[in-house]
């Protein structure tokens, strides 16, 4: 089969198989994305699930994990060769998505060998930053667990988290959308749109961190900056705090979506931030329940967001 034809075979298995099985609402916000876009927006996405499976499967050690991300991490900057998996590494998974997602690494980076100089070094960029992330929450949380919960220091250090794992896919977004669209990408400045998304990204992540404080205390993490992750009191406290944070940054993200030229593309991007909304007030009317339980839009009310979405309703 001809190089083409082998690359064209590999994109639409990816887009549709893999990225479907291990994202839920993201998968429809790449749908929606215009072609120069769908495709290294795509495969960003697959690579850093790749590495946040790496990074999150427990059952593994720490010190495997952290050089089953440097491996990685090395290939995806060009340095070496695309890794082979520990066989602990690929036993571990008990979901057959995430094992099907290492197994399909090889075709992941063949794709980014395929992908234009510009939208390679996009994705090679924002990956590697995720990457970083990921190793520094494996440091940070390397001998906690429920008993000994260790939470991060301060307010920058929150930032400073959501920055290295979603904030840097804003500035990813906006520099992937001014590349493959120029003009017809976004009225506004370019980097006036930059901060914009980068701090559209901190928000959704920060969403992700407030909605998942229960399963994270569980295993010992507070992304939370408390003095002491066992203050019930000193959680909700700043929970609620975040929560307002989060609700700002992610209307950041819908100020974002307004400058753009396509309706899909504004589509694309606020569905997210309607997501995100839900998600923070489910998260305020449950009070202390996000200590125990994780809250979930439900999977109608994601379509919805994604029917309003379509037709630029809010």
């Amino acid at each position: 089969m001809p190089l083409d034809d082998c690359f064209q075979h590999m994109r639409n298995d990816s887009e549709k198989q893999l990225l479907k099985g291990v994202s839920r609402s993201f998968y429809l916000t790449l749908r929606l994305l215009p072609g120069p876009m769908r495709g290294p927006a795509s495969l960003a996405y697959l690579l850093a699930r790749t590495s946040d499976t790496l990074a999150d499967t427990a059952a593994v050690p720490t010190d495997l994990r952290m050089d089953c991300l440097d491996q990685f991490g090395h290939a995806i900057a060009g340095l070496a060769e695309p890794p082979r998996w520990p066989a602990l590494m690929e036993n571990a998974l008990a979901d057959p998505r995430e094992r099907r997602l290492l197994e399909e690494s090889a075709g992941l980076f063949a794709w980014l060998g395929c992908l234009p100089a510009g939208e390679a070094e996009l994705v090679r960029e924002v990956t590697g930053i995720i990457i970083g992330g990921q190793q520094l929450d494996l440091q940070r949380f390397a001998r906690a667990d429920r008993e000994n919960p260790v939470a991060l220091t301060d307010d920058p250090a929150l930032e400073d988290y959501a920055w290295r794992v979603a904030g840097c896919v804003g500035a990813f977004w906006t520099k992937l959308g001014f590349l493959t669209l120029g003009e017809r990408f976004s009225t506004a400045p370019a980097s006036v749109l930059l901060e914009r998304g980068v701090t559209y990204g901190k928000g959704l992540q920060l969403v992700n961190i407030l909605r998942d404080l229960s399963a994270d205390l569980a295993a010992g993490r507070c992304y939370l900056p408390v003095a002491n992750p066992h203050d019930t009191a000193s959680l909700l406290d700043m929970h609620g705090r975040w929560v307002e944070r989060a609700w700002d940054w992610v209307g950041v993200g819908i100020d974002y979506a307004d400058t753009l030229h396509s309706r899909r593309l504004r589509a694309a991007t606020v569905l997210p931030a309607m997501i995100a909304r839900e998600t923070l007030e489910r998260m305020r009317r449950a009070g202390g329940e996000v200590l125990q339980t994780r809250v979930k839009v439900p999977r109608a009310r994601v379509y919805l967001a994604l029917v309003r979405a379509g037709l630029g309703m809010r």
